[in-house]
């Protein structure tokens, strides 16, 4: 396979990373790993306090040249992950241990989207006031 730009949308920003879609897997080089928003540490592969151990055999998740299977670390949290046919966008969604207190609350998670003049609306903005969100798809 051919190391590639790749768009992932993560449960912190959206990223440009150099990295090698392979089915359902998403390889990233050492050297492009923190563009990712990961680090390699002795605790594991880490985001800012956040370190997931690495558990020993694991080629599905490091391999010996130092890549990172994003998408297995994404399974190893039970992290949603999804992708385009093309292996160019992927979205890895909070894992569901997370969300569990927006679920307990009935709070619908914050999201920001454009209007069809192009002005960010942020569903925050609104907390405390009534809101009907309605979405609709061609497909």
């Amino acid at each position: 396979m051919v190391s590639t730009p790749v768009t992932i949308f993560d449960e912190e920003a959206v990223r440009e990373v150099i990295a090698t879609p392979d089915g359902e897997d998403l390889w990233v080089d050492a050297a492009a790993l923190p563009a990712s928003g990961w680090e390699r540490k002795p605790a594991g592969l880490c985001r800012d306090a956040l370190c997931v151990p690495i558990p020993p055999g694991q080629a599905d998740l490091v391999r010996a040249d130092g890549a990172v299977n994003l998408a297995a670390l994404a399974r190893v949290r039970a992290q949603p992950v999804v992708h385009d046919d093309t292996g160019t966008l992927w979205l890895f969604d909070p894992p569901a241990s997370t969300q569990e207190h927006l679920r307990a609350a009935l709070l619908a998670p914050d999201f920001t989207l454009p209007d069809l003049e192009g002005r960010p609306h942020a569903l925050a903005a609104e907390r405390g006031k009534k809101v009907l969100l309605a979405s609709w798809a061609s497909w």
